[in-house]
């Protein structure tokens, strides 16, 4: 498979003759199967990739039909891996250093090559975008989007934020989304305050200002959405909010290209709200990777953001304002960074709308 030969060939960079991956995500991403959490490992050496697991999975892995790897299956995973490494004369073992105190300590005790720890191996791999990846999380973006779509034409005064974060989860599912990459936001009235408010037994009433903030998976890869409305005549300062975070946002996306420092893409959002007084009221950074999780690399930036943004890498850009007892704005759109320019992807409507 050819993002584990992509792996492999960063193996004389790293000083290592083999890496071991023990994170869910990152097998699933290298591999194409699905293991649960701690049910196993994969080793790749110069030449070979093992998937080390046991006999929960023999039937389905010998249905899959692949030559990128072979399978072990048995109950002892890391002395299995012991076992490999001697049979291969591996002399330097890299790891994730994600791995738990626990599991590195057996392999401390097993293993009679060095081991050395690695931060973002496969995550920096997987930030990349490939073409069938695009293509996957454009079709998330647009599902994710007609959700909102829904939402706006069946949202009224009197349902709770509860009733707004089902409703949506069952027509978005209805549509072949698998489930949410993580629990729904809908914050109204003074919860919207609250950047990552949880939908609650709170009712809708005229005058709120309504954050709505969800993403769903689609084929394995997600997207991640913020759309802000009005229900009623709103106060005449979260209209002003709204239009401020609206200029921020497309100021983000109209410099979002391949080579820019994340601190200074973050600066042509939050400088706007700067100079409408609102500094103090936007706490968090201005986006972050999507892809096969909520977050990926490249990691959130903003002020004391390290990084750099590359083409084909696909970020939100997700301003806001929030005032206490007020309410707050938000809206989060997901782009497709190229070389000189960049795709929205998520396609809903960003003027303040009013129901």
């Amino acid at each position: 498979m050819q993002r584990i030969e992509q792996l492999r060939t960063q193996f004389p960079s790293m000083y290592i003759d083999a890496f071991v991956v023990t994170e869910q995500i990152n097998i699933l991403y290298l591999t194409g199967f699905q293991l649960g959490a701690g049910d196993g490992c994969l080793l790749i050496t110069s030449k070979g990739a093992y998937l080390i697991t046991d006999d929960r999975y023999q039937e389905a892995l010998q249905e899959l039909q692949q030559d990128a790897f072979d399978t072990v299956i048995t109950r002892d995973y890391y002395g299995q891996l012991a076992d490999l490494c001697q049979q291969h004369k591996i002399t330097v073992l890299g790891f994730e250093s994600t791995l738990s105190y626990n599991i590195f300590s057996i392999l401390d005790e097993l293993m009679v090559c060095d081991i050395v720890a690695f931060d973002d191996t496969v995550e920096k791999q997987r930030s990349i975008k490939a073409p069938a990846e695009i293509n996957k999380i454009r079709a998330a973006a647009e599902l994710n989007s007609a959700g909102f779509d829904y939402l706006i034409n069946h949202v009224h005064a009197g349902m709770t934020e509860r009733d707004v974060a089902n409703l949506l989860d069952w027509w978005l599912k209805k549509q072949g989304a698998a489930r949410s990459s993580f629990d729904t936001i809908v914050a109204s009235g003074p919860n919207a305050a609250k950047p990552h408010a949880m939908a609650g037994s709170r009712q809708l009433t005229n005058g709120d200002i309504v954050t709505v903030d969800f993403g769903y998976f689609l084929d394995g890869y997600t997207a991640d959405i913020t759309r802000t409305f009005g229900i009623g005549k709103l106060v005449p300062q979260l209209e002003q909010i709204y239009q401020t975070v609206l200029q921020a946002s497309q100021a983000v996306i109209k410099h979002a290209v391949a080579g820019i420092d994340g601190q200074i893409l973050d600066s042509y959002g939050r400088n706007i709200i700067k100079q409408a007084g609102y500094d103090d009221y936007f706490n968090h950074g201005m986006g972050h990777g999507i892809g096969m999780a909520i977050h990926e690399l490249p990691a959130s930036y903003g002020p004391n953001a390290q990084i750099v943004v590359q083409s084909n890498q696909i970020i939100t850009v997700e301003p806001g304002i929030y005032l206490p007892h007020v309410g707050g704005v938000r809206i989060e759109d997901d782009i497709l960074i190229y070389d000189h320019s960049n795709e929205v992807l998520t396609n809903a409507p960003t003027d303040l709308i009013i129901l």
